[in-house]
């Protein structure tokens, strides 16, 4: 099994229809065996950590998330304990944003192997890197 996280332009596509790549990340998260489909046998997790999702400004009250409101995600709190692992991460080099270390802490703090979707892979392989976790980058 293996666990599926999402970046925030993979979140804001798929929160918006009219996204130039919200068909295209939609069709690469439907391809992959996640839970976030019913019936996935052997299937992983799909997660978008919540540090993803505050900014991507996706807010799941609005009406036109509803896809991304579909899938059965899991949104792993950005709280104390994962601030605390977060800011292990941010040591790493280029700086990375506050989201990318809270994608780095899922990866280290999950079961993987991981595949992490994302528009930006050199900053992720930077922190996949650094955390020596198991994961690969998909480019949305």
């Amino acid at each position: 099994m293996s666990t599926v996280s999402l970046d925030h332009e993979a979140v804001q596509a798929l929160a918006d229809p009219s996204h130039p790549k919200y068909r295209r990340v939609l069709a690469i998260i439907e391809a992959f065996p996640t839970r976030a489909r019913r019936g996935s046998v052997g299937a992983g997790e799909l997660i978008i950590p919540t540090g993803v999702q505050v900014e991507a400004g996706s807010d799941r009250r609005n009406p036109a998330t509803a896809a991304l409101n579909r899938l059965r995600a899991y949104r792993p709190p950005l709280d104390g304990v994962a601030a605390d692992g977060a800011v292990a991460v941010v040591a790493a080099p280029g700086g990375p944003l506050v989201a990318d270390t809270h994608i780095a802490e899922v990866l280290i703090s999950h079961h993987g192997p991981h595949t992490v979707f994302t528009s930006d892979p050199d900053d992720l392989r930077r922190l996949i890197a650094h955390t020596g976790a198991p994961a690969r980058v998909v480019i949305t």
